[in-house]
């Protein structure tokens, strides 16, 4: 629309005559954009972007719509007519608008004050999901249900976890398929690394080619995750690819994480992208050009407009690491620079930042790698800095400034960042902080009375709904993230206030997701971490470092439902302050003393790591 309708002078005059017009960057208010997308939804049917709003002075909108055509053509009305009718019936008949408009707002109120009736989760929501996963899986291409495919990572995320919880190998296998064939395909970018926004096809041959930093750090923790249980050597090779086209494409020098790239070059989809095997000759010599085609199925006629989108999908040997390949990409990596530019959006958003220190973090333990640990603490320094003011958040950075104050998302996911940074590193001011940014949340979003948190703040500018975001599309929702931060501050800190806000939020999700839970993955996450057996590990240690038979404890086996903290002589009050509970739990004078905790109580200590490997393993 930018191009067709936006850009002409007739449209533009028709507009400015008796129209004020706001273009929204649902990045920058994602509670804009959240409120008057359910208003299409509840006028239409149905939703989607480009999405184009009509309303009155008062915000109250009259008429919402997606795409329009500059001209009406095939059925569809144009902006141009639109914008006439509009104009005559806003002069002649305004009373029938704005009553139309105040009843939708009111139905919108209505459906944002309606609660489900809580409920007790229990375990046959997570079958269910389960099972709703299983009934849409694709045993051929992976993923689920049909063209167009979305990742999602974070429903592998949810039957990776389903799996080594229940030992359901289905579970597990439908994940892993999914993630070997999505690197396999041209989704996965074989030359530059990194994951584009989704698969046009059944096969994930043709990428949507944009590149979203959301995407790649929610598949990053994905595959993080099937290496901590598989310790699959492809899955590693996967994780160092993104997180390298991450740093080397998506990271301000100060560090922090742009939004992503554009799929368009030169105004061509896909031109920066795909290849001929002329291209390959000239830039590679016709030896090396030649296995690279044999490697990635690049042809004469192609797989993409007459060009090819390297992939692997039939290639017998394409789980095997080939350094000499490697090489290649490289170089061509390289060619792709100066042959065609890619548009950067350079926003820093808090909550997209969240999810990507995270990942950074979560995939720099999993593979012993401290430059990823690194990335993560520059990454939280710049947030820290320049999206935070006192325990307030903004929304986004850009150029010098910081706007918006925060919404939930950019709360539960920068206190979720905030809880994989000390899981990894067990610097306890990072489970200080995530306890202050999560009582602000708290404050500023949660429902004391029913349960849930709204998507934006009260104090906040009033909207004509105040909703409460469930559903996990393509990112979790705020409310499935709060879920999962509360569960696990509640298991940290040993504190009542988190144990009793935790069970306030997930009674409140299992009332409100049953019917679909598959929609939720990562709401059935956070019930995954209360519904199965857990327990906290204390290490009380003399030395003011992790131990590092502590770590190599921890790097053995997949535990989900362990969590762990560590008290030394230089983090003892501190931490007493976050998890009170650890205070009775004295530092020895020399080594360390390991106390398994359940249930607010622990065990007598062990004193080396194999008794506190059979201890575990026994549970």
């Amino acid at each position: 629309m930018e191009h067709e309708s936006f850009e002409h002078t007739d449209v533009a005059a028709a507009l400015n005559q008796n129209y004020i017009s706001i273009k929204v960057d649902r990045e920058e208010r994602p509670d804009i954009d959240t409120v008057y997308m359910q208003a299409c939804q509840a006028m239409n049917g149905s939703g989607g972007w480009p999405l184009t709003i009509i309303m009155t002075p008062e915000k109250k909108p009259f008429f919402t719509a997606t795409y329009l055509p500059r001209t009406s053509q095939g059925g569809m009305t144009g902006i141009l007519e639109l914008l006439s009718t509009v104009t005559g019936l806003w002069r002649d008949d305004r009373g029938t608008i704005e009553t139309a408009g105040e009843a939708l707002c009111l139905y919108l109120r209505q459906q944002s004050a309606t609660q489900s009736d809580p409920s007790e989760p229990d375990k046959s929501i997570l079958k269910l999901a389960a099972e709703q996963y299983r009934d849409r899986f694709d045993p051929v291409d992976g993923g689920f249900g049909s063209a167009p495919k979305f990742p999602t990572a974070h429903n592998l995320l949810f039957l990776l976890r389903y799996a080594a919880v229940e030992r359901g190998s289905y579970c597990r296998s439908m994940a892993e398929h999914t993630l070997a064939q999505m690197y396999r395909g041209g989704i996965f970018d074989h030359i530059g690394g990194g994951f584009s926004r989704y698969s046009t096809d059944q096969k994930w041959l043709i990428p949507h080619f944009e590149k979203m930093l959301y995407d790649n750090a929610l598949l990053t923790l994905a595959y993080t995750q099937a290496y901590e249980i598989s310790r699959r050597p492809l899955w590693e090779r996967v994780i160092r690819r993104t997180l390298s086209y991450v740093l080397s494409q998506l990271q301000d020098p100060n560090g922090g994480f742009y939004c992503g790239q554009d799929a368009d070059s030169e105004g061509i989809e896909g031109k920066y992208y795909a290849f001929t095997p002329m291209e390959l000759d000239q830039v590679l010599g016709p030896e090396d050009a030649g296995r690279v085609c044999r490697w990635f199925q690049i042809t004469e006629a192609g797989n993409f407009e007459g060009k090819n989108i390297p992939n692997l999908l039939e290639n017998p040997d394409w789980e095997q690491a080939n350094p000499a390949i490697d090489e290649l990409c490289r170089k061509l990596e390289e060619f792709r620079f100066h042959r065609a530019a890619l548009h950067k959006d350079d926003k820093i958003l808090t909550a997209w930042n969240g999810l990507m220190i995270a990942a950074f973090a979560k995939a720099g333990f999993a593979l012993h790698e401290p430059r990823y640990l690194q990335a993560a603490e520059k990454a939280h320094r710049f947030l820290s800095q320049n999206l935070k003011n006192g325990t307030r958040l903004f929304v986004r950075f850009r150029e010098g400034e910081a706007a918006h104050n925060g919404q939930l998302d950019d709360y539960a996911f920068y206190a979720f960042a905030l809880l994989a940074m000390y899981e990894t590193t067990f610097d306890v001011a990072y489970l200080m902080e995530s306890i202050q940014i999560a009582q602000e949340m708290l404050r500023l979003f949660f429902d004391e009375t029913h349960g849930g948190f709204y998507f934006y703040s009260a104090e906040g500018e009033a909207l004509i709904s105040r909703p409460k975001e469930l559903y996990d599309g393509a990112m979790p929702s705020g409310n499935s993230v709060a879920a999962v931060v509360l569960g696990r501050l509640s298991r940290l800190t040993g504190e009542q206030s988190w144990r009793e806000a935790s069970g306030i939020q997930l009674r409140f999700l299992s009332g409100a997701i049953r019917s679909i839970p598959m929609a939720h993955s990562v709401s059935l996450l956070a019930m995954m971490e209360t519904l199965y057996p857990s327990a906290e590990l204390l290490c009380a240690t003399a030395d003011d470092s992790v131990p590092p038979e502590l770590l190599a404890f921890l790097s053995e086996h997949y535990r989900p439902n362990l969590s762990v903290l560590v008290k030394n002589p230089g983090n003892a009050a501190r931490l007493e302050e976050a998890a009170p509970f650890t205070k009775h739990y004295p530092i020895p004078e020399r080594g360390s003393a390991f106390y398994l905790c359940r249930n607010g109580a622990c065990d007598s200590p062990v004193y080396d790591v194999e008794h506190l490997r059979n201890w575990c393993d026994a549970e």
